[in-house]
């Protein structure tokens, strides 16, 4: 497939031109050509997508690779994300900086060393590894039902709520039901959960959030939302935005939730925290540190993660911990603050009007 959005003479033969990629988006030649270079990307984007899902609808296809510079790669990570979880992805790129086009998505990235301009010594090596990449996930694919009839669980942890995690994950994998077993009453059924879990480093976040309103979890033990610490202190590390925690809500996704690692902001090192919080609690040395939250900023997170959790359509539990929300914020621990713990308990609890949670 030419996805190229400028006038030119491909190098190869394809299948499907880029003029009849334009026109599936409703654009003629014309309509190409005439735009200004981010209005063609725009325009191949647009319908490359369509494209693409006219393809796998069909059958057509069964994994996709694709190579570009700095706009073929935005085209080319665009439109893979149209395609579902599973499906062989492969980006061949000139650009290293590429993180935010791929996260929540299962694509493999390859660095083309060199510009994708032609065949020599370094490109014809990357291009035979990239080839056999995604014809070895085909085959992959292929040999394996990776289809799970069991209830799906999206679980958030961290190294400070892993135990607690752990924990939970494991009870919920070992769970049976019962169900009606003839006239003569109830046997067992083994039945469990699958749990995906997500790191909640403000990528692991988003993901999960994505994948909640795309139809894919069936329920969430939200235990670990240190991500609106992050949002909350300007944190540089683990931001999950402001949709955190607004899927499941949404969607009528029934949910577990806790205040897990809210005592914590994350910061690459001391010197990347604010001056402004120069009167917090730090804890680490090096590339990685925390911040101890304090009772205002407590008090604000009870307030956002309430109104979040007002919006629920579905059950919702939430769960205070009563000895800290960390392993760090425990009795003697270098973040023990109950006050700041209070501070979010009674706040979240005044501004919680929804009766489903």
């Amino acid at each position: 497939v030419d996805i190229a959005s400028l006038p030119h003479e491909p190098p190869f033969s394809p299948t499907i031109d880029n003029i009849t990629v334009a026109a599936r988006g409703g654009y003629t030649k014309d309509d190409l050509y005439a735009a200004d270079r981010l209005g063609g990307v725009e325009i191949m984007i647009k319908s490359l997508k369509l494209v693409l899902k006219d393809l796998y609808d069909a059958g057509q296809m069964d994994g996709l690779i694709a190579l570009g510079g700095g706009a073929g790669t935005i085209m080319g990570l665009e439109a893979m994300k149209t395609l579902p979880s599973g499906f062989p992805k492969v980006m061949v790129s000139t650009s290293a900086k590429i993180g935010a086009y791929v996260e929540g998505n299962d694509i493999l990235v390859m660095n083309s060393i060199v510009d994708i301009s032609g065949v020599n010594r370094i490109s014809r090596s990357v291009f035979r590894i990239a080839a056999g990449a995604v014809v070895g996930a085909v085959q992959a694919m292929s040999e394996h039902d990776t289809d799970s009839h069991k209830p799906c669980v999206a679980a958030t942890m961290y190294g400070n709520t892993t135990e607690g995690v752990t924990a939970a994950k494991e009870w919920l994998e070992e769970q049976t039901k019962q169900k009606e077993e003839g006239e003569t009453g109830l046997g067992l059924e083994e039945h469990g959960y699958e749990v995906l879990v997500f790191h909640a480093n403000g990528g692991g976040g988003r993901t999960m959030e994505k994948l909640i309103r795309a139809g894919k979890i069936d329920g969430v033990l939200d235990l670990t939302t240190t991500e609106w610490a992050d949002n909350m202190c300007d944190g540089s590390a683990c931001k999950g935005g402001p949709e955190r925690l607004s899927a499941a809500a949404q969607c009528g996704v029934p949910q577990v939730v806790a205040p897990g690692a809210l005592d914590q902001v994350n910061y690459g090192n001391r010197e990347s925290i604010p001056a402004k919080y120069a009167d917090h609690i730090v804890y680490g040395e090096g590339r990685s540190c925390l911040m101890r939250t304090n009772e205002d900023e407590n008090r604000r997170m009870g307030e956002a993660i309430g109104e979040k959790l007002n919006g629920c359509v579905a059950p919702c539990v939430f769960v205070f911990p009563n000895k800290g929300y960390s392993k760090l914020d425990i009795e003697d621990g270098p973040f023990w603050l109950p006050e700041a713990d209070r501070a979010f308990h009674d706040s979240f609890l005044h501004t919680l009007t929804n009766p489903l949670v």
